[in-house]
């Protein structure tokens, strides 16, 4: 049984309290790998990431949030967490 499927059987024997406090930890982590990935970009950057549907998007980094990073794909802006995005080339 690998990781995920340990996790998976433990969710599902958990009772209310402890499911809470899963939730609570996969928020935490969410929030430090989107961190830690804004952190790594600069302003410039060439990324890319999966858009609405499906569609790959590509785009240069505009801002950097402390979250949420600003990338223009020349018809529109996205407003991206950043550990979904993918540096294509670094400014």
């Amino acid at each position: 049984m690998n990781n995920v499927q340990t996790a998976i059987a433990a969710i599902r024997n958990a009772n209310n309290d402890e499911l809470n406090q899963i939730i609570e930890a996969v928020k935490l982590q969410r929030t430090y790998l989107a961190k830690t990935t804004a952190r790594a970009l600069t302003v410039g950057d060439l990324v890319e990431f999966k858009g609405r549907y499906g569609n790959t998007e590509r785009g240069r980094v505009q801002k950097i949030n402390p979250k949420t990073v600003i990338v223009d794909a020349g018809h529109t802006r996205w407003k991206v967490t950043a550990s979904l995005l993918k540096v294509v080339q670094a400014a």
